[in-house]
């Protein structure tokens, strides 16, 4: 993922969730994919898929048993 690429990510998910606190940012030595943080926080990464003639990208995030105990 370029730069470009990211701040429309960026953009975009601020949009979607109605939350400034999320970033999007490039992962060390890999250009398929981005970090997503809300605030300091990693909540997952962002693959791109551009295999087939239309670009997609798909969010995977991961959800430990202990983050759901109150």
């Amino acid at each position: 993922m370029d730069v470009q690429e990211i701040k429309k990510l960026d953009s975009y998910l601020k949009r979607l969730f109605d939350n400034p606190k999320i970033r999007v940012v490039p992962r060390p030595k890999k250009d398929d994919s981005a970090e997503v943080y809300i605030g300091d926080e990693f909540i997952g990464v962002l693959f791109v898929d551009d295999e087939d003639d239309d670009k997609s990208y798909n969010f995977q995030m991961a959800i430990l048993e202990t983050d759901l105990e109150p």
